[in-house]
Formats: structure tokens, C-alpha cells, sequence
């Protein structure tokens, strides 16, 4: 199976329902919403699934993008489509495991756009949240996004962590709503 990204190119996917690809509406809200911040900038894509969202990143001129995965499977495909995508002048990493244990590993890298998309029925919000500004992987003027099912919005409104100014919740269409 094979999945179409920005420029027409095509990535490699999983079969079966391990991994779900960010849906090309949703990578196109936030890629929207992101216009002109992506070239040279630093992304890291937590759950990466796919790596559809670290592929757009690469092809939109991000000059770093890692991504962290649970899955070896998945890695191995993630690692195939970066290499597709990627310039000479960018770099890429795909590290494999469990994402709350690896953020630890770029303490004080500071990234200027994180995506966080994990299963909808994990767990892994708030640890993931706390480790990132425990590790201060939010550049001061950068955003992150969380894909959430609709529901858990409200878990989200009023949540502050240290080190992160701000966390922004995209929502499809052209507006950003504070949480």
C-alpha cells in the first residue's frame, strides 16, 4: 500500500491497522497552519506511524527531522521513505522504542515544531507532555501539535507543563485555538 504526499510522492505503508497514516486532510491543516515555518527548522514526530507527517517535513525543507516509533516494522518503512525524501542537506533519524523512555536522549535539543500523534486509546498523553518540557524539547518560539480524538478537548483546556509557552491544539480548517 502506498500513501501520496506533498509533490505528488508516493511512501511505502504498513499493511493492516498497526499504524494509521495521519489523514491527508489533517497533514494539510497543520501544514497550513505552519506555512513558512517548516524550511530549516527542526521537527520531531513522536508516534511516528507512517512517518508521513516527518516525509511532508522533509519535502516542505524541515533540516532536521527525527522521529520516535515503537514499532520495527514501522521504523524500517519510516527510515525507507525519509531516505526517499530527504536532500543531501537534510538530516533525519528514526530512533526505535518507547517514545516517553527516548525523549530523554535529546534533552536540550530544542525542536521548532513537534507533532505527537499517539493511539487514540493510549495513555501516553501527560507523560509525553511532561517529558518534553522536562527535557526542554520545545523551542521557546516553537509549537506543538497533539492529534486527540474529539473527546479528550477538554483534558487539554488549562494545562500548563514548565518550559512549554504554549500549547496550541490544530484544529482542521485555518484557525488555532489555545488549550
Amino acid at each position: 500500500m502506498s500513501l501520496r504526499i506533498y509533490g505528488h510522492r508516493s511512501l511505502k505503508t504498513l499493511p493492516g491497522r498497526d499504524t494509521r497514516p495521519t489523514v491527508a486532510r489533517v497533514r494539510e491543516a497543520v501544514f497550513n497552519i505552519w506555512q513558512g515555518a517548516i524550511a530549516g527548522s527542526y521537527w520531531l514526530d513522536l508516534c511516528t506511524g507512517t512517518g508521513s507527517m516527518g516525509a511532508e517535513a522533509l519535502c516542505r525543507g524541515a533540516a532536521l527531522v527525527i522521529g520516535i516509533e515503537q514499532s520495527s516494522r514501522a521504523c524500517a518503512v519510516i527510515q525507507q521513505n525519509w531516505q526517499q525524501v530527504a536532500q543531501p542537506d537534510q538530516s533525519f533519524q528514526v530512533i526505535r522504542g518507547d517514545v516517553v523512555k527516548k525523549l530523554s536522549m535529546l534533552a536540550g535539543q530544542p525542536f521548532d515544531r513537534i507533532y505527537f500523534d499517539p493511539p487514540y486509546a493510549s495513555e501516553l498523553y501527560e507523560p509525553v507532555l511532561a517529558a518534553i518540557a522536562a527535557h526542554q524539547l520545545l523551542h521557546p518560539d516553537g509549537e506543538l501539535a497533539v492529534e486527540h480524538r474529539g473527546d479528550r478537548t477538554r483534558a487539554f483546556r488549562g494545562q500548563t507543563h514548565h518550559n512549554i509557552s504554549h500549547l496550541m491544539q490544530q484544529v482542521l480548517g485555518s484557525r488555532r485555538q489555545p488549550v
